[in-house]
């Protein structure tokens, strides 16, 4: 109750300087809206369906995106975390990829897919496997080679060394890399919503721009923040708590 009333004490203080600052008369109200006028928006937009359908839309996109970098990334970085050869070789490229920008896979995606769910879904998969691939890759490399020794020393070899002793040890890393997949995965999406025309929060976004509408960009905008917090307290918090706990690093 004591963090609740934290957080609730916080995030009412900024709303109350957001009011303060809209109502000063410093800026237009079509460059900072006030509280109230975005949240009526809200109300609005959900009560026609408008922003349910935007965020069924971009929800279900970036999970079947997200599942599939999830597919190709872990294995990726398992592989080249324990071959060298791959490691100097495949490694070294997802490395390089990691620098693109992920709003510079969208003009490589609609000249392979045009315009479509393929462009938007290849956009988003790219932005969170290369995060994913190298977070279990470096997992892998940091295992203490003391654990690999007394894996060994217990009768471990092959599969069973790597399913039981290699893997259990790089999950407090793979699972770092999993969150960052996650925000790389939502920064790719918007960023494919917003140049290409489609249902979609980011496509709101876009509309919100051309209407000159801040009211809802910033709408928008909570409904992103909103739904990112939503999966971190309910999935990565849990998953990452628990892995904690396995290791011994949260007594909680």
């Amino acid at each position: 109750m004591r963090s609740i009333a934290k957080k609730g004490g916080f995030y009412l203080l900024l709303i109350s300087i957001w009011y303060i600052l809209a109502h000063s008369g410093l800026w237009p109200d079509y460059m900072l809206p006030a509280p109230e006028t975005v949240f009526s928006h809200l109300a609005v937009g959900f009560g026609s369906g408008r922003y349910l359908l935007a965020i069924a839309v971009s929800v279900r996109r970036i999970l079947i995106g997200y599942l599939i970098s999830l597919g190709l990334g872990i294995p990726l970085g398992l592989l080249t975390g324990r071959i060298k050869w791959l490691d100097d070789t495949l490694g070294s490229l997802l490395l390089g990829l990691q620098a693109l920008p992920s709003i510079a896979w969208l003009p490589l995606s609609l000249l392979w897919f045009g315009l479509s769910e393929k462009a938007i879904l290849f956009v988003v998969v790219m932005g969170a496997l290369l995060s994913i691939a190298l977070a279990t890759n470096g997992g892998v490399k940091n295992v203490s080679p003391l654990y690999v020794r007394a894996g060994k020393n217990l009768g471990a070899k092959g599969r069973t060394l790597f399913a039981q002793i290699i893997l259990p040890a790089a999950l407090p890393s793979i699972v770092i890399g999993l969150k960052q997949g996650w925000s790389f995965a939502w920064r790719s999406l918007m960023a494919g919503e917003l140049l290409f025309i489609n249902l979609g929060l980011g496509h709101l976004l876009m509309m919100g721009r051309e209407l000159n509408d801040m009211a809802q960009v910033i709408a928008v905008m909570f409904i992103l923040i909103t739904i990112g917090l939503v999966f971190d307290r309910f999935l990565f918090s849990r998953l990452e708590r628990a892995v904690r706990r396995r290791w011994g690093f949260d007594q909680g």
